[in-house]
């Protein structure tokens, strides 16, 4: 089992651009999270399902 410093949350910006964040620490400002949670490679691999235009929203 992983300890909890080992696990990420998927978050996401007003642009729609997204990252992972330490599952213990609060979200940084202008970030909010997704609802996906994981180990590293997993955050990973859920991001890049779902992040299919990596152009910010206000330059679409």
């Amino acid at each position: 089992m992983s300890d909890t410093m080992d696990r990420y949350k998927v978050v996401v910006n007003d642009e729609e651009q997204y990252s992972i964040w330490p599952e213990h620490r609060h979200e940084p400002a202008g970030w909010h999270a997704v609802g996906f949670s994981g180990e590293k490679p997993e955050c990973l691999e859920h991001i890049e399902k779902i992040w299919t235009d990596m152009t910010p929203k206000s330059l679409r």
